[in-house]
Formats: structure tokens, sequence, C-alpha cells
């Protein structure tokens, strides 16, 4: 499955100053029976949004229409626990394409890799200074440049460098998931192939 090209991201960003925030969290196991990469967003921290009877919960950050934009900023240790892929399903069905944290579990950003939701890692003083900026104003906007590596509060012109796999890199400029990739070489893999003695 093919993913929008990513290069340059300028948007609004919603805050989770919470740490350790596990993939239990961003998606109950109750809502991973599905198979197929839709409707997760629906359940993107269900139980943090939603009381019992279904009522969104008024104080959660997702439920404020003050916050808003394609970029998550949350705290450190994101995405840990268990390895399920579903995880980073349910933050691009939900319209994230960028994650920021001062660190993140490998699995999920892995996994966030192979879906198009780009975990930027950042030191902790900058994570600080992204979310002083929200709390000044909730619409000012970040601006993540993939191809030179680097996340801007437009507000205050703060900038810091992070890294990523050349690989997913490559992908991510190009909306490939690994099959796209491995399909964007067929014709190099066949003349290969042709060459290789019987």
């Amino acid at each position: 499955m093919a993913y929008d090209k990513f290069e340059i991201l300028k948007s609004s960003a919603v805050p989770l100053p919470i740490e350790n925030v596990d993939t239990d969290q961003i998606i109950p196991a109750r809502f991973l029976k599905a198979t197929e990469r839709v409707g997760f967003g629906d359940n993107l921290f269900r139980d943090w949004r939603y009381n019992v009877d279904g009522t969104p919960k008024e104080d959660f950050v997702l439920n404020q229409s003050k916050y808003s934009g394609k970029i998550l900023v949350g705290g450190k240790n994101f995405g840990s626990g268990s390895s399920r892929e579903h995880a980073a399903w349910s933050v691009y069905d939900y319209g994230f394409r960028c994650v920021v944290s001062s660190f993140f579990a490998d699995i999920f950003r892995n996994n966030c890799l192979n879906v198009g939701v780009l975990p930027v890692q950042v030191s902790a003083e900058f994570l600080e200074k992204i979310y002083a900026s929200i709390e000044a104003d909730p619409k000012s906007e970040l601006e993540i440049n993939l191809k030179e590596q680097t996340i801007t509060i437009l507000s205050t012109g703060d900038q810091e460098s992070f890294d990523i796999n050349v690989y997913k890199k490559d992908n991510m400029l190009h909306g490939f998931d690994d099959i796209d990739y491995l399909l964007n070489m067929k014709e190099d893999i066949t003349a290969f192939s042709q060459d290789l003695p019987l």
C-alpha cells in the first residue's frame, strides 16, 4: 500500500505531554480484531477520549477544538509496550502524519515508518520548547523538513535536526512502502535475473 509522499509538513500540532504512553493506550486490545488498516482512527486513545457510555471526555486533548493539525507531540517513551502495529495504523488513520517525542520505543518507531507516519525524535529541551509554543498559541505551527531532517518551531525560529534510517527516509520521500520499493525496482530486478547463469 503506497502512502502520500512526505517532503515538508507544515502544520499546527496536538500536545500530549504524557510520558510512557504505551500501545494499549494508543489502541486498546479489544479493537485489534480487524485486519484492514481502516477505521482505527475512531478508536485512537479510545479509553482516554470517551466515557463508558461513549460520550467524549471534554478534558482530553483530541476533544478540544482549539487543538488540531497533522502532528502529534507526545511525551518521552512514546509507543512502549506490546508490538502491535495497529497502534501506528490508528495514528495514521486519525490523520496524523508525524509524531514528535524525546524518545520512541523502537518497534513503534519502525511500525510508524512502515505506514507513512514520520517519528521525529528531539531533545527533551526542544520538546519543552514545542509545548511552550503550543501553550502560547494552539495554532502555532511546526515545520518538518524530511529531506533536510529538521524540525522548526515557526513562531520562534528554533530548529533541531533529527535522525532517520536512510532506506526509510527514501521510501517516505517517494511515498513507498516495502512492496512499492521492490516494485519500483522491477525492471532492474528482471534485468539482473536474466543475466544469471541457468
